[in-house]
């Protein structure tokens, strides 16, 4: 039973992690209307305005000469398109499209705090969610760069909250397409959320189905219909930057490999790093059904881990995850590749990267490699999570046997 003065306690951790995740957020939009921000700023303004000409649905069979391809879900085209509106309005885009991932980074530090309260200390819960609001990483990538990573990470571990820890997988569902419909990066985490929604019962299974599809149908059924291979072509068959900056390219580079071996990593690994980082995601919602997000967390880390594309805004994949598995693990990859981002944004260019900051990403890369490791290890040695504290009156055995499956705590 929780006691009255640890309900105080949960509450009084819980408003030091709102005040200094709002701190941060006004911080981050600060940096925002302050700052010009990276070419993507003025690339997404041009996509929202191409968007405003021909809807969020032919954009993809839209020829934009002297832009990179557009190769956002549905989801961020209706986001663009209103913003475009907003922009009309006199509402700055730069601040705009910076605001979702102040937002997101946010709503994620206090997912952070909820989820590991539940299954840890409190302590620890607060001091994993201030790293992940205080993470020089998504400083950089959402108050100065934008873009919609942060956003469609939160939605993926918000999908597995919502699932176990609040007990509502029709909203879990909702959720999860939503994160795969604003960018396709959480494709890693859904088959772990569906395991989690299987093992959690078949009417939970039902509920998280139904609100997966039909929001899928929703938002992707009409650019499937009407121009399916732009799509195909442009979004899901996107396979990231080409630059040799990260992982296992810039290692290949660096070893002298032929330009058809690291073409190789680029094209034909792609698919098997993907379907590695579902695989073990799926596995750990196996053996921790009642811990969907460390399972989320898995997905998303080992996809930077992996990845075989370069681009800045990628660094703040892992953090949200990082920070669940523990407090070193978020903080020092936060500190580490906060400083290459820094670096990165305050140079000429964010595709040539100086050579020591290169050097630096190595220690970053080899950090999140041993947060996945220490973290898992953390996460296996976890006792399971034994159904929330409810005050009911135990007048026998039947009463007590209809007390166990009780409902998530708020």
């Amino acid at each position: 039973m929780r006691t009255k003065t640890g309900t105080l306690d949960v509450r009084r951790a819980r408003a030091v992690v709102i005040a200094v995740s709002a701190l941060a957020f006004v911080a981050k939009m600060v940096l925002a209307a302050l700052s010009r921000g990276p070419a993507d700023v003025r690339i997404f303004d041009a996509f929202a305005r191409a968007i405003a000409q021909v809807g969020p649905v032919r954009i993809y069979e839209h020829p934009m000469p002297g832009l990179p391809v557009y190769n956002h879900p549905p989801l961020a085209s209706w986001m663009l398109l209103g913003f475009d509106e907003l922009d009309e309005r006199g509402i700055p885009f730069g601040a705009l499209i910076r605001t979702p991932a102040c937002l997101a980074d946010f709503v994620s530090a206090v997912l952070v705090f909820e989820i590991l309260r539940r299954r840890r200390s409190t302590a620890t819960a607060v001091a994993c969610a201030l790293v992940c609001a205080l993470s020089p990483v998504l400083f950089a990538t959402s108050g100065y760069h934008g873009n919609t990573d942060s956003v469609a990470v939160m939605f993926a571990v918000l999908a597995a909250y919502l699932l176990v820890d609040r007990g509502a997988p029709l909203a879990a569902g909702i959720s999860a397409a939503v994160a795969v419909s604003i960018k396709l990066i959480p494709i890693v985490a859904i088959p772990a959320l569906i395991v989690a929604a299987f093992r959690a019962g078949r009417p939970a299974f039902v509920r998280f189905g139904a609100g997966l599809a039909a929001v899928l149908l929703a938002l992707w059924g009409p650019v499937l219909a009407t121009v399916p291979e732009p799509l195909r072509e442009k979004v899901l068959e996107y396979k990231g930057g080409r630059a040799r900056l990260w992982g296992f390219v810039r290692f290949a580079d660096w070893a002298g490999a032929s330009d058809e071996f690291i073409a190789a990593l680029h094209n034909d690994f792609h698919i098997v790093f993907v379907l590695l980082c579902m695989a073990a995601g799926a596995w750990l919602a196996w053996v921790r059904p009642t811990a969907p997000a460390y399972a989320v967390a898995l997905s998303l880390t080992l996809l930077l881990l992996l990845s075989t594309g370069s681009a800045v805004q990628y660094l703040a994949w892992p953090v949200v995850g990082l920070c669940l598995f523990g407090l070193w693990e978020g903080a020092a990859y936060g500190v580490v590749v906060g400083t290459v981002a820094v670096c990165v944004y305050s140079g000429a260019s964010a595709v040539r990267w100086y050579e020591w900051v290169l050097h630096l990403a190595v220690v970053g890369w080899l950090l999140l490699a041993a947060g996945i490791v220490t973290g898992l290890r953390r996460v296996l040695a976890e006792p399971p999570l034994m159904p929330p504290d409810r005050t009911l009156p135990v007048v026998g055995p039947r009463a007590r046997s209809r007390a166990t499956p009780a409902s998530p705590v708020n």
